[in-house]
């Protein structure tokens, strides 16, 4: 393969052990080869955080194609339960192990080795940006939106916008996001009278106000789902009372319920509704209950177009697959982007990410590779 090999690339990029919010020198190797090419380099560093932003041609041109990635990974867990290094990078029969080698170190290689060699070989009338941060597998608070408030700032703009996360579930080629689902959770804190098991007249038990609350809220149909989403879904994930006294009524207890939702709702509309419930709840118990709630993000979707029909049109030339379009799945820094311009998400099989001996097969990095690089030549033709 010419040009930049994007698997050499994986590799010097997984055995930098950036554990978020930790870089470990991962955004130096790509700083090092992009300003190299020939990017103008700018650091977009917020909140301790280390973002790289890349540019290739003239700012502000009519044609802007960018990427964007994150070069964060989430923890090993018991580095005794994986059978090979996990910032190690070891190829053993074609698949190359390590963290981030799915999610997705390979998936910044490859765009970063696709854009490279289009620029040397082909320089087109146009301009690309490349968007990396070392904060997405956190609270994502100082990474993409960092980037895009830099970017704001300082005028720059993409087009659109292609996220190189793992999209395929289980066939490279597969499948392509247009969409994402938003996600919240519901921290609720139901307060009573603490009092004797033997007396519960004397006290005031939150546990079954905690108890109908949950079941109200999980046995509520929220949508049937629409044209590009699943049904909404609640999920109650967790209730706690810490009590270890058989005799004893605690004065408090807690549950956490987390949403995954589509088009036909907001998190505001969604808080206002478990109020509701809340409220009523609490009459009907004579309990106190408090509820916070954190919208990690909002439902949206590009709609099929021109930029999936760009993507889809490359993948298929490379994996003689046509491509899925979806909104499956959980978050990713797409919620951040579309805010800025159009935003599809396509990357390798994620069905390691996040597990113990996380892999990936070594063809599907060069393969990746030349799809990125179909797209950029199809988007500057």
């Amino acid at each position: 393969m010419s040009g930049i090999d994007p698997v050499t690339l994986t590799a010097d990029l997984v055995r930098c052990p950036s554990v978020t919010p930790a870089d470990a020198g991962a955004l130096d190797i790509l700083a090092q080869l992009l300003g190299d090419a020939g990017f103008d380099l700018a650091w977009a560093d917020r909140g301790g955080i280390r973002n790289l932003f890349a540019r290739w041609g003239a700012k502000g041109h009519a044609q802007t194609f960018g990427f964007n990635g994150h070069t964060d990974v989430v923890p090993i867990g018991n580095p005794d339960d994986w059978t090979m290094d996990p910032f190690g990078a070891e190829i053993k029969e074609g698949i190359m192990y390590g963290r981030g080698t799915t999610d997705m170190k390979s998936g910044v290689a490859a765009f970063a080795a696709a854009a490279i060699d289009f620029v040397k070989d082909t320089p087109p009338d146009g301009a690309i940006i490349l968007a990396i941060t070392g904060d997405e597998e956190a609270d994502a608070i100082d990474g993409t939106t960092a980037l895009l408030a830099y970017m704001d700032q300082e005028n720059e703009a993409m087009d659109v916008c292609l996220v190189g996360e793992p999209t395929c579930p289980n066939q490279m080629g597969e499948m392509i996001k247009i969409g994402r689902r938003g996600s919240m959770t519901a921290f609720f804190t139901v307060t009573g009278t603490q009092g004797h098991s033997a007396y519960p007249h004397r006290a005031n038990n939150p546990l079954p106000a905690i108890a109908r609350l949950m079941d109200r809220l999980a046995s509520h149909e929220l949508d049937q789902g629409t044209d590009h989403f699943d049904a909404s879904t609640l999920a109650v994930v967790t209730i706690d009372t810490g009590n270890p006294a058989t005799n004893v009524i605690p004065a408090q207890c807690k549950a956490t319920a987390n949403i995954r939702f589509n088009d036909l709702h907001s998190g505001a509309a969604l808080t206002e509704w478990m109020q509701g419930e809340v409220d009523a709840v609490a009459t009907e118990f004579n309990v106190q209950i408090d509820m916070r709630v954190k919208i990690s993000g909002e439902s949206f979707i590009t709609p099929p177009g021109g930029l999936s029909d760009l993507v889809s049109a490359a993948v298929q030339a490379e994996t003689n697959i046509v491509p899925e379009l979806s909104t499956s799945g959980g978050t990713s820094d797409a919620r951040f982007v579309k805010h800025h311009c159009p935003v599809v998400e396509f990357g390798l099989v994620g069905q390691s990410m996040h597990q113990v001996d996380e892999h990936v097969t070594v063809a599907h990095i060069h393969q990746l590779k030349s799809i990125y690089s179909r797209i950029l030549r199809d988007y500057f033709a």
